[in-house]
């Protein structure tokens, strides 16, 4: 049985919160999260007339979230007068909320005193993520001017691998003797004023500085002061090494619904705590990453100016026009049958199109089955995975092969339809099977599929839809 505090009064808000649909259901908040349309408007409205104490206070009021919002929404001369007039109450966080591009952009309004001063107030796997894609002599004068103290951590978070786990962690955590009670723990949490804001566990450490157990908050707090944190410690607790791949950390942390988890060195010694925070960051950029990488564009450009996102997207187009090059010189071949069957041309762009489709279907399945580690490279249930979205493919190739036979039958003739529908079995069946073992293979040999698996795809059914259905027109219709 749950215990709940009374929950105080609702206040019936002009915006409509607390409010409740005609069916007496809660209504949907749309100012829960994120910054308002009308907030925006305000700024853009008090930027052109000028109210400079508007705007300062119209800041002051948003949470640093909602503040990168509203900066990501204006133009870069209405955020270059904004940060002018609030850069005294502009909030670290800010900075770790803003998209990299904008950043950038923002920090380059700051001096390097003003950046340094914003960094060191930031945990430390979030000044490590502000500074690691700046240049190195950027770099270095901020870090110069960051106290030597907090420095020496944030360069030592810098000489990780990029990714890994120590790039992501935490340094403040809290670390106590395996001796102690539980009350000597509160009274070194209410007695030490250099603690980090937020944490879930306490960490039970031997002589070594080496993790033995971790101890809930919630835990302890329930137990009385003379209990012995050793006696209260889980020992089957999930130490991180700090080479550890940060895509690795968010699968442990999404298999045994982790809160937090101690980053320890190679021999074993506590350094530093990822919290299940920094793992929701992780999740969203490597989901990201994916996503964008099926479709060939290696990084959100969504703030990048228009040359150099044009940049960014030509070499997925290069490989493109490749791929069309190979296709069209499979054409080439059959260039006699199509001028005897002109109809070939007009059907042509089905096969290869259904083909292509039904591969990327079954590539973003098998891309999504790796990253959430749902079917391993070399894992057993490999096949039974290949042989189902065969099984699929066929299905499907059946149903669409009758539909655009019969259509293309009653337009050019049965010959034409049948050969149609037997290119559409064998390109959309070659689809599922791409669509499997292309992933797998690039998976194998450590590729990253969401990357690699797209023009593979492409150009195989591309090549095979082609020379299948000229390869039976000319076979069969002449």
């Amino acid at each position: 049985m749950s215990v709940e505090a009374p929950p105080p009064e609702l206040e019936r808000r002009p915006d409509g919160e607390g409010s409740k649909t005609d069916d007496g259901k809660p209504a949907e908040d749309k100012t829960l999260y994120g910054v308002s349309p009308d907030v925006v408007e305000r700024a853009r409205k008090a930027i052109e007339e000028g109210k400079l104490d508007q705007i300062e206070k119209l800041v002051d009021e948003l949470h640093p979230a909602d503040f990168a919002d509203l900066l990501q929404e204006l133009t870069p001369d209405e955020r270059k007068l904004i940060i002018k007039v609030c850069r005294h109450i502009l909030e670290p966080e800010t900075l770790n909320y803003l998209d990299e591009v904008v950043r950038e952009e923002v920090m380059g309004l700051m001096s390097p005193g003003e950046v340094a001063q914003a960094v060191s107030e930031l945990e430390t796997d979030d000044a490590v993520d502000i500074l690691e894609d700046l240049d190195e002599d950027e770099k270095r004068r901020i870090l110069q001017a960051i106290p030597a103290e907090d420095r020496a951590v944030i360069e030592q978070g810098l000489t990780y691998p990029e990714d890994s786990a120590g790039r992501l962690m935490q340094r403040d955590l809290v670390a106590v003797p395996q001796h102690w009670t539980v009350g000597e723990a509160i009274d070194y949490l209410r007695a030490n004023q250099d603690l980090p804001d937020d944490f879930y566990d306490l960490f039970v450490v031997d002589p070594m500085h080496k993790p033995i157990g971790a101890v809930p908050l919630s835990r302890a707090m329930r137990n009385e002061r003379i209990a012995k944190l050793e006696d209260l410690m889980h020992t089957e607790f999930r130490a991180v090494s700090a080479t550890m791949d940060q895509e690795s950390v968010a699968y442990l942390f999404r298999q045994y619904g982790l809160m937090s988890a101690p980053v320890v060195d190679e021999a074993g010694r506590l350094l530093g705590v990822i919290t299940v925070d920094d793992v929701v960051h992780v999740i969203e950029e490597e989901t990201e990453e994916d996503l964008l990488g099926i479709v060939g564009v290696s990084e959100t450009d969504f703030h990048a100016p228009p040359l150099e996102t044009a940049w960014r997207r030509v070499r997925w187009l290069v490989v493109t026009l490749c791929n069309s090059a190979i296709a069209s010189t499979v054409i080439l071949q059959f260039e006699a049958t199509i001028q005897q069957i002109v109809a070939l041309a007009i059907l042509m762009p089905i096969v290869a199109a259904m083909g292509g489709n039904a591969g990327v279907q079954v590539i973003t399945v098998m891309v999504r089955a790796l990253a959430t580690r749902d079917l391993q490279p070399r894992g057993s249930n490999i096949w039974r995975v290949v042989g189902k979205e065969i099984a699929v493919a066929a299905v499907n190739a059946a149903v669409f092969a009758l539909i655009m036979g019969t259509v293309a039958s009653f337009f050019f003739g049965i010959p034409i339809g049948l050969v149609l529908g037997a290119a559409v079995i064998f390109n959309m069946i070659w689809a599922g099977i791409a669509g499997t073992v292309i992933p797998l293979t690039l998976a194998r040999f450590n590729i990253d599929p969401a990357i690699g698996a797209g023009p593979f795809l492409t150009t195989t059914t591309d090549v095979f839809g082609f020379f299948s259905f000229l390869g039976l027109a000319t076979l069969f219709l002449l």
